[in-house]
């Protein structure tokens, strides 16, 4: 019997098989990434609640709390439930060359909310200014800016919080409204922070309609 010999003619070589079609496969989008900054006030108890709903919607999460805030809820715990280290300084030791830690995360973010916001911290984001990690991450960044403030009702209804939460709200920022609740100072009215279901509804719709 003569050996069989390959012919190009005569057995032409299959074509390489082409890589599937991305397209109409279920292809998982990486998670949005939202930064959570948390003031000094009583109910920043409650951040941890929003971490966890906003991770329910499928948010990766990042808090930046300020030197308040951790008077009223330790950072070793938003750490543990956000999965990430929580910033609290601007010099953490973590910066690469001169890219510091809270301008990547202002480049990364889907929305910067603040839950809750105090007078203080909303004073400041009014007047521009940025003297902590927080106030400088969301001057740096671009990214949709949610509200929720929380404090006294006689602070929330003084003309000048008054007047600088209209200038944030002319500046584009989102506002969750604080409600009628029982305060810290023993007595019902406004300046209860919102609804945890709430807030991350307005997150939701900032990133949404970005």
């Amino acid at each position: 019997m003569s050996p069989r010999i390959w012919s190009p003619a005569k057995n032409p070589r299959p074509e390489p098989l082409a890589r599937p079609s991305r397209q109409g496969q279920n292809v998982s989008s990486p998670k949005k990434h939202v930064i959570l900054g948390v003031t000094g006030s009583i109910a920043a108890y409650k951040a941890a609640d929003v971490i966890r709903l906003l991770q329910e919607h499928g948010f990766e999460v990042s808090v930046l709390m300020t030197g308040e805030a951790k008077k009223f809820i330790a950072p070793m715990t938003l750490a543990a439930l956000s999965g990430r280290p929580v910033l609290s300084d601007m010099f953490s030791g973590d910066e690469k060359g001169w890219e510091m830690p809270h301008i990547r995360l202002a480049k990364e973010a889907a929305a910067l909310v603040i839950a809750p916001a105090t007078a203080h911290t909303i004073a400041k984001l009014a007047c521009g200014m940025a003297d902590d990690v927080l106030t400088c991450t969301a001057l740096a960044t671009r990214a949709p800016l949610v509200i929720a403030p929380a404090m006294n009702e006689e602070m929330y209804l003084h003309p000048a919080v008054k007047e600088n939460c209209l200038k944030l709200k002319k500046m584009g920022a989102r506002w969750v409204e604080p409600v009628k609740g029982l305060l810290a100072c023993g007595i019902v009215g406004q300046g209860h922070l919102a609804a945890v279901e709430d807030i991350v509804k307005a997150v939701v719709a900032a990133v949404k309609a970005k």
